[in-house]
């Protein structure tokens, strides 16, 4: 017979810290490398994992000792999309709390990667504030999914574009248009007058790229080598002005969204549009889930929503 526990060991003995320490454990699949990211002793974290597990009466990791990486168990997945929603409200509370002494927000701040914000914001702002002329909106550059729904979460952000994003506690996705890969070059590279271009033409060639703590580009690096395609990536950046010059100057083609591709800011530039798929490349808008949203934020929705079906 399974035995009841009394949630009076969970309210009583469990706080942030803990939840904290558990997460930090689970990310980085180590004790070590929790501790020093949380600037504990080992022992001292070890601890406060073990207060949740006790008031459990149930391990929340395995660990196979040595330098083997530790696992959540069943119970640890769900102990951690818990706690990562827990943490989320604590850290909206502090958001919320300061807006509030400011006095009434007239601020939506929206996260997002350069091309949403170069390509879908400008048309949506236009029509935004036709009715709200006064509100200012703040836009933030983040490199993942995962940054953009932790700032979501936080509170740090109202509205926040995301490309493919995956199931999460901490927030709604809408799905608004897909951007696929293209490729962009010269337009009078011999490569630009291939009437059936692939991605395999980019197998061996110069290439120019985003940085690879770009969340787009590590995908679209692990599409390539799925394919066999192994280009030579010359030069690395974070700008998407800065990319498209390079490849303007002859320096190597590129891989980027239709969206971008097809205003590019040169005019020596094309784009041409392989068939086959490269890999998933959606673009979401994103908000909290557990967060009412303002009647400023849900008509900036609305705007973005209404752009991205033109």
């Amino acid at each position: 017979m399974t035995r009841e526990r009394s949630s009076y060991s969970i309210t009583q003995g469990v706080g942030l810290r803990e939840l904290r320490a558990v997460l930090a454990v689970a990310e980085l699949g180590s004790f070590r490398r929790a501790a020093q990211e949380l600037d504990y002793t080992q022992s001292a974290l070890s601890h406060q994992v073990a207060t949740i597990e006790t008031a459990l009466g149930r391990p929340l990791f395995t660990r196979p000792g040595g330098r083997g990486q530790v696992k959540l168990t069943p119970a640890g997945d769900a102990v951690c999309r818990r706690a990562r929603r827990a943490l989320s409200e604590v850290e909206a509370i502090a958001a919320e709390a300061e807006e509030a002494e400011r006095g009434q927000t007239t601020r939506v701040r929206v996260g997002g990667s350069q091309t949403t914000a170069a390509e879908v914001m400008p048309a949506a702002l236009r029509a935004f504030r036709e009715d709200h002329a006064g509100v200012e909106v703040a836009l933030w550059e983040f490199e993942s999914f995962e940054a953009v729904a932790s700032a979501l979460g936080r509170g740090r952000l109202e509205l926040g574009f995301a490309h493919n994003p995956t199931p999460d506690d901490r927030v709604e996705s809408i799905p608004l248009l897909d951007d696929s890969w293209v490729i962009l070059t010269r337009r009078d590279s011999p490569i630009a007058q291939i009437e059936q271009p692939s991605f395999d033409l980019l197998d061996g060639k110069d290439v120019v790229a985003w940085n690879r703590k770009w969340q787009v580009q590590a995908e679209l690096e692990e599409a390539w080598m799925r394919r066999g395609i192994a280009p030579r990536i010359v030069y690395r950046t974070d700008d998407n002005l800065a990319l498209q010059r390079l490849v303007a100057a002859g320096l190597g083609h590129a891989c980027i969204g239709r969206l971008a591709a097809r205003r590019a800011i040169d005019p020596s530039l094309t784009w041409l549009s392989p068939k086959e798929f490269l890999g998933p490349r959606r673009i979401a808008l994103c908000y909290p889930r557990n967060r009412p949203m303002s009647g400023t934020t849900s008509a900036l929705m609305s705007a973005i929503r209404a752009q991205a079906s033109h």
